[in-house]
């Protein structure tokens, strides 16, 4: 009989757990529900008020600078509109309305984010900005570049040794070429490069492109180059900490994007000779590439940061990269004032 009553006692236990549960997950949908509405009302007045142009940066420090250039004005009542846990900031540079986002690091961030302000808002085009590595020796930390074109530099047929790389495959990485004794047997093998599949609303549906390169729209680029080149960058971090010679802005070189964070010197110089890039990052081509899939108009922007590698010592990204991203904000004002 008490066994029973034990047994009882329990079933209704996790009964009540259940339940318990049960009104804690309701609650919790209840309170998505509410704050997903809330967005979408507010949503909705803001883009009766557009449209705007789009402005997506990666992370904090980037953030710090572009809000340190006193250009960005948020909207009174409506400041900013919170959709996936991203927060879209609403304002005004000078005379044009623009929509702000912090996407995060990474490519998958950066596509994320850009295809939800297209959704979501009603916007002409996207101004993408941040720093970059430099694996060009013609460009210095500080400089900053408006790449016409990026390349996806991270899609990889990782190959046994001896393997002969498939045949879609572009170009290869023989790990064996930096061995001790020089071109000596490696465990790692090789590593074949992959085109990008692209899809776009003006191809066939459902069917992809095989690309390369991912190019910037023509026209901002000419903008750019006209009313950008020259400009005066910042030269000094700080009192104590400036560079050695004024920094620059080039417009017209070409980049790529990889998930990697680059700090290895021999495969920078691989990307450069066998790419003709100048800068890397992990964002650029996953904004670029989600902009024209749309068929909305893109620009890039980025302050240099580092050598990726190629500097004696500490990677100086903490040193010099708020004034590589200071930089690129910079251009980004002067850019949207072109505009």
């Amino acid at each position: 009989m008490a066994a029973k009553q034990v047994t009882e006692r329990g079933l209704v236990m996790i009964d009540l757990a259940s339940a318990l549960l049960c009104c804690l997950s309701l609650s919790a949908l209840l309170s998505s529900a509410e704050k997903l509405e809330s967005s979408l009302t507010i949503l909705k007045e803001v883009n009766l008020r557009g449209p705007y142009l789009g402005l997506i940066t990666v992370y904090p420090p980037e953030e710090d600078a572009f809000f340190d250039t006193g250009a960005f004005k948020p909207h009174q009542k409506h400041p900013y509109v919170d959709l996936s846990g991203r927060r879209f900031r609403v304002g005004k540079m000078g005379k044009k309305k623009v929509i702000y986002v912090r996407c995060g690091v990474g490519m998958v961030n950066a596509a994320a984010a850009t295809q939800q302000m297209l959704d979501m808002f009603d916007v002409i085009g996207v101004v993408h900005f941040g720093i970059a590595g430099s694996i060009n020796n013609s460009m210095s930390i500080g400089d900053v570049t408006i790449p016409k074109q990026f390349a996806q530099a991270g899609l990889w047929d990782w190959l046994k040794p001896n393997a002969t790389i498939p045949a879609g495959d572009f170009t290869e990485l023989d790990f064996g070429a930096y061995s001790e004794p020089s071109g000596g047997y490696n465990q790692l093998g090789s590593i074949g490069y992959s085109t990008e599949q692209f899809f776009s609303k003006s191809g066939k549906p459902n069917t992809a492109q095989r690309k390369l390169w991912f190019h910037v729209s023509k026209n901002w680029l000419e903008l750019a180059h006209t009313h950008l080149e020259g400009m005066v960058l910042e030269q000094c971090v700080n009192s104590s900490s400036c560079l050695t010679q004024r920094p620059k802005l080039v417009v017209g070189l070409s980049g790529a994007t990889a998930d990697i964070f680059l700090d290895n010197a021999a495969y920078g110089e691989f990307l450069y000779k066998t790419f003709h890039v100048s800068s890397v990052d992990m964002e650029s081509v996953a904004v670029v590439m989600t902009s024209l899939s749309n068929g909305f108009p893109v620009i890039v922007i980025r302050g240099l940061s580092d050598q990726a590698g190629a500097q004696e010592g500490q990677n100086p990204i903490d040193l010099f990269g708020p004034l590589a991203a200071s930089n690129a904000a910079k251009a980004v004002v002067q850019f949207v004032k072109a505009l």
